[in-house]
Order: structure tokens, then sequence, then C-alpha cells
């Protein structure tokens, strides 16, 4: 009966998805970045010939010094008449035609010749090029991203139904399956989840690719069971959103939980209790060696290869390229002076985020559009009322801190980033630890009566209107004439 309801869920997503979706079906999307960089490997290559869409990339500009020798890097927007060179280096520079364009430096004091050109890289984390090999193959650049990115996220449904039915095999959940079926619409329809799974572009396609491979690690990671898949899949959710990169939290709490109750099932019972207490401890950490390792193992292999790449592209083991990004014409994004002046990542963005991800509301007009919104997004709770029942749980289960610590964990990276997630219906970088709030609304054990439902059935609503209205419908999004999304 599951393996059908499953398949039911899998085919109601592509529907669902694929009404929603309408004319983006049938073409690329706009930013199919990672059909580019599939079709580059391809031919051999890693950086991506133009010309490209003008959203972001990782331009890197080759000049020639002086001296004859060349170098990689970019001009500098804080620092006038400065290029930074991969390896830090910095060198003054006279050379027209670039942003920022340099109009008061003498020739005579240019460490810098000529420019040679520019070098385009995907800015984001590589492993969702790997699922766009066959659409390359079959389109090349011209490859069709919308598709296979609805067919992964229609995938989401069963999986995060497999994810809540083994919670119930566990003694971890007690809702029943039509419980677990309100849930299971509530991540897919009921979130921007559903904003996400039709769009295409390169934004969208890495989340969609996220949730799935969180749930793959969810449903490996409950009671331990499956160290190795649980490993492979966090090693490529680290290479495809990198804040995922921390979901490691639920793993290493499982695998502490199972070895303790394998050993209290273990001990004599006339054993004295300071002799258990030292016992228990060493017998604890002993058995979670085996399934740390064998959950290692795949991880160290994935950090490799993206830092073999990293490498390889930006002469650095840890810049997958977002402190290059750059518009197609080679002008830099807005955000160029925030990641100059304050990093990537870093507390100076906390205070801006928090209040994008929580209190961002839309605003009710007198007039036509009626309705309109910032493009940094509505708040979690307004896209997902449901969540707010996390703050009130019924019961708070082995399982109730581990999830929030990993939420909490996969949720920091973003509140430090330089970007709110501009351009956007909701905030979408909840996508990357959605699932296990879920779970949590699973193991937390409050009645799923008319509130809430009402609540998920809200979700619902909110973001049919995302569906209808993100890229579609500019007026009720506010300031829709300067996107840069990162």
């Amino acid at each position: 009966m599951l393996a059908r309801l499953y398949a039911v869920l899998f085919a109601i997503g592509l529907v669902v998805y694929g009404v929603a979706a309408w004319g983006r079906l049938g073409k690329q999307s706009g930013s199919p970045h990672f059909v580019f960089q599939a079709d580059a490997w391809l031919t051999g290559a890693v950086a991506i010939e133009p010309p490209l869409p003008n959203d972001d990339w990782a331009v890197l500009e080759t000049v020639e010094l002086a001296d004859g020798g060349l170098i990689q890097g970019r001009r500098m927007v804080t620092k006038k008449g400065v290029f930074r060179a991969l390896d830090g280096t910095e060198y003054s520079t006279c050379l027209p035609g670039s942003q920022p364009k340099i109009t008061t430096c003498a020739a005579k004091d240019s460490q810098i010749k000529h420019s040679r050109g520019w070098t385009h890289h995907v800015s984001f984390p590589a492993f969702p090029a790997v699922i766009m090999l066959p659409t390359a193959l079959i389109g090349g650049r011209g490859g069709n991203d919308v598709i296979p990115t609805l067919l992964l996220a229609a995938l989401i449904l069963p999986m995060m139904l497999l994810v809540l039915r083994r919670l119930s095999e566990a003694e971890l959940s007690k809702r029943t399956l039509r419980e677990d079926l309100w849930l299971v619409v509530l991540l897919a329809f009921g979130s921007v989840m559903f904003v996400a799974s039709i769009q295409g572009k390169v934004w969208y396609t890495a989340h969609v690719v996220g949730v799935l491979l969180a749930l793959i690690y969810a449903w490996a990671a409950i009671e331990a069971k499956r160290p190795v898949v649980a490993g492979l899949a966090l090693g490529a959710a680290a290479l495809t959103r990198t804040s995922m990169a921390f979901m490691f939290p639920l793993f290493v709490f499982e695998v502490w939980r199972m070895a303790a109750k394998a050993h209290a099932d273990e001990v004599p019972p006339n054993a004295s209790a300071s002799m258990n207490l030292r016992a228990g401890r060493k017998a604890v950490l002993l058995a979670t060696r085996g399934p740390l390792i064998r959950f290692a193992i795949p991880v160290v292999a994935f950090a490799v290869l993206g830092m073999i790449y990293n490498q390889v592209r930006f002469s650095s083991l840890t810049e997958f390229g977002h402190s290059y990004l750059a518009l197609g014409t080679h002008e830099p994004v807005v955000q160029q002076q925030n990641i100059e002046q304050w990093g990537l990542a870093s507390t100076h963005y906390l205070s801006r985020n928090l209040a994008v991800a929580l209190t961002s509301l839309p605003d009710l007009l007198p007039r036509s559009p009626w309705i309109q919104m910032s493009g940094h997004g509505l708040a979690i709770w307004f896209t997902t009322p449901a969540l707010l029942l996390l703050l009130w749980p019924r019961d708070k289960g082995p399982l109730h801190r581990a999830l929030w610590l990993t939420t909490l964990f996969v949720a920091l990276p973003s509140l430090l980033y330089m970007n709110t997630g501009w351009f956007q219906f909701g905030y979408r970088f909840s996508l990357d630890y959605m699932v296990f709030m879920v779970m949590l609304l699973a193991v937390g054990g409050r009645p799923m009566g008319r509130v809430f439902k009402a609540l998920i059935v809200a979700g619902v609503i909110v973001n049919l209107f995302g569906v209808y209205s993100y890229d579609r419908e500019p007026q009720h999004y506010k300031g829709t004439a300067t996107v840069v999304v990162n």
C-alpha cells in the first residue's frame, strides 16, 4: 500500500508543479548556470564561455603586469585604482574600460599594462551541475533546466513521507499516516518550496536539490541506521548549499543515543552506579566510533573534491566564487562593497537578515496592485504559518534537541551572509533547514486539529500567490528594477 502511495505522491507533485510552471516547462530558464557548467565539463572545460545571462557569475580579470607577467583577480570597489590578485596581492592600475572606471591615475604609476580579458565561472557550489549533465548531453548549453528541477521537486513529496514514516517506525513520532500526509502538503505546497520548484534557475535548482538531499540525510540519520548514506547526502548537500554542511548534529546525536541505548540494555542489574558510569562512557564512546567513521569518509571525500575544484578555479581551497561576483558585463554586483569591507559572512549582516526572515510582511495598498512586497521576500512564519506551532510543542522527545540544534547550525551561515536572498517571494534560505522544522512538527506531538490544519491551508494559499506572482507579475514587488540574486 505504501509503495503505491509514494508513487501517487510523486505523480501529484509532477502534475501540480507542472501546472504551476505552465509556460516555463518547454524552455530553458533565464539563469541556467548549472546547464552551462555541465556543458563546459562535457567539452573538457571548467570556465564558461560568453555570451552569458546577466546574473551572478564569478568573474576573474587577467591582466599583464609591467614586467610582463600575467595574473588574475579583480578591480576593487572600495579602493579606487587597485587590482587585487587571487593571492591577495594588491597592484595599482590605471586601466580604463571596466568598473569602476579609473580617471585620476597617471599611467606611469600603474603596475599593470594591459587587460587581457575576463574568465567566467559559476559562482555556486557545483553538485547540481552533475544532475544537469543529461540535459546538457541532449541540448548542450540550451538544455532545459526547468524539467529536471521539477522532477526532483516531485520526488520530495514521497521522500518527506518516507522520513515521517521512518520516525513513526522508530517510535519517535506518534503521527498517523493521514497526519504525515498533511505535513507533506506543508512542505511541498505550504512553504516557499512551492515557488522554488517551478522556476528552474540556478538559485532555485540548488534549493530543490538541497531539500531532497536533506530528506535523504534525515532518513539515513534516524537511529543512525545508514551512516554511509547519511555521509553521502551531507557531502553532496554541502556542495549544493554551503550552509547544509552543518546538518551533522542530527546524525551525531543519533549515533550517541543509539550507542547509549544499546549499552543500557547490556548493563548487569547488580552493577554499582560508579562502575556503571565509567564503563558506560567508555562503551558508548567505543560504540560511536565505527558509525562516525563510516559517516565521515564520504563527507571528507566530497570536501576534498570541492576543495580541489576551488583550487583549480580560484587558487584557493575554500573559495567557491562568491568573492568574485559580477554581472555578465563584468560590472560588480551591488553587494561588492560590503563583501570587500565585511566579507561574505559577518555579524554585520545579522540584524538585517533576521529582520527579513522574521518580520518582513506585505503591504496592503488602497489601489491596484493591492498587495505589494519587498524584493527581500516575506517572513518564514508568514509563508509557512504552521511553523509558529514549533514554539509550543506538546512533547519533547529524543530528537527534539537534536533537530533544533541542526536547524540552528544550518540557519546561522545564512543569517550571517552578505545577502538576504534578494530577489525572492519568501525567505528562500529557510529551505536549507525546512526539513528539520517539519520533523520537529512531527515529533512535537501537538494535536493536528482544526487550527493546525488551517495554518497549513493558509500557507498553501500564501504560496499559491507566490506561484502566481513571482517572476510573472512584477507590480507586486518593490525594487524589481534592480534585481540581483545570490
